[in-house]
C-alpha cells in the first residue's frame, strides 16, 4: 500500500526533509498492517527492512543469557524499530510483534538509497536528527546510571505521604512517649485533685475516649508510612539490581576482551616461535 507523505512528516527521523524529499521517500516506502499477536520479524531474520509506527502498539523484545524474554522497546507513533539491522545489513538482534492491530511504514535499504541518490542533502538532515537522539540517549544513560534512590523517592512523594512519615517518625520517638506520658499524668492528677468537681472523674472515661480516637487515627497513618517504606525498599532493590546488571555486563565485556587478548598473545608467541624455527 502506498504511503501518504503526511504520514512521513510525523516521523522525527524525517522531520527536517523538505516537500520534494518527502515525496521521493513516500513513493518508495509501503504501508503494512499487522494483526494482534502477529510477528513482524524475529531474532535471526535478515535485517533488510525497518519499520516506523503509524498507529497501534508493537513490542520489541530480545532474549538474555538466561534465555528469558526481555522487553527492549514499545515504540510510539512516529518512532522506528529495526533500523540498525537494516542499515548495516545484519540479522535482527530483536523480535517484534504487534500487541494490537498496528499500522507501520516499511522501509528498506534500497528506499534510503534512492532518496540519497536523488536528494543527497536529505542524508545530512537525517543524520542531524539521529545525532540529537544519540545525545539524548547518552544523557539519559548518564542520568540513570548516577540516579540517587533517595532523590527518586523524594520526587515521587506526595504531601499526604510526607505527613504520614512525620506522624510515624514523631509517634515512634522518645519525645512523643515522654510528652504523652506527662500529659496523661497532668490530666489524671488534675481530675483527682478536683475530686467531685472534676470534668472527667475516675475511671477517666473521657480520657479513654480520646485515647481510643487517637489510636484509631494513628494506626492507619503509621501503616501508610510502613507501606511507603516497603515501596522505598523495592525501589532501592530495583536500582541496585540495575546497577549490578550493568556491572555484570561490563565485567563480562572485560572478560571477553581479556580472552581475546590472551588468544592474540598466543598467536603472537606461535608466530615468533615459527619465525625462530625457520631461522
Amino acid at each position: 500500500m502506498a504511503c501518504d507523505p503526511e504520514t512521513l512528516r510525523q516521523v522525527p527521523l524525517f522531520a527536517l526533509l523538505d516537500d520534494d524529499e518527502i515525496a521521493v521517500l513516500a513513493g518508495q516506502v509501503e504501508i503494512r498492517k499487522f494483526a494482534p499477536r502477529q510477528r513482524i520479524y524475529k531474532i535471526g531474520d535478515p535485517g533488510g527492512r525497518a519499520y516506523i509506527m503509524v498507529s497501534g502498539a508493537v513490542r520489541v523484545t530480545t532474549v538474555d543469557e538466561d534465555q528469558q524474554e526481555v522487553v527492549v522497546d514499545e515504540p510510539g507513533v512516529g518512532e522506528f524499530f529495526g533500523f540498525a539491522s537494516m542499515l548495516d545489513q545484519t540479522p535482527h538482534q530483536t523480535s517484534a510483534a504487534a500487541l494490537e492491530p498496528a499500522t507501520c511504514v516499511e522501509v528498506d535499504r534500497h528506499d534510503i538509497t534512492v532518496l540519497l541518490e536523488r536528494k543527497p542533502h536529505a542524508g545530512m538532515d537525517m543524520l542531524a536528527v539521529l545525532g540529537k537522539q544519540y545525545h539524548g540517549s547518552q544523557k539519559l544513560v548518564r542520568v540513570r546510571s548516577s540516579r540517587n534512590p533517595n532523590e527518586v523517592i523524594e520526587e515521587q512523594t506526595t504531601t499526604g505521604e510526607h505527613i504520614a512519615d512525620e506522624v510515624a517518625r514523631f509517634g515512634g520517638s522518645w519525645r512523643f512517649i515522654i510528652s504523652f506520658g506527662v500529659v496523661l499524668a497532668v490530666y489524671t492528677l488534675i481530675n483527682i485533685r478536683l475530686g467531685s468537681h472534676a470534668w472527667d472523674p475516675y475511671p477517666f472515661i473521657l480520657l479513654n475516649l480520646f485515647l481510643s480516637m487517637l489510636a484509631s487515627v494513628q494506626a492507619p497513618v503509621i501503616m501508610m508510612s510502613q507501606n511507603r517504606q516497603d515501596a522505598k525498599d523495592r525501589l532501592r532493590g530495583e536500582l541496585d539490581y540495575a546497577v549490578n546488571r550493568r556491572a555484570e555486563v561490563e565485567i563480562q565485556g572485560l572478560s571477553r576482551k581479556l580472552n581475546q587478548l590472551g588468544e592474540k598473545l598466543e598467536d603472537l608467541e606461535e608466530l615468533l616461535r615459527t619465525d625462530r624455527n625457520s631461522r
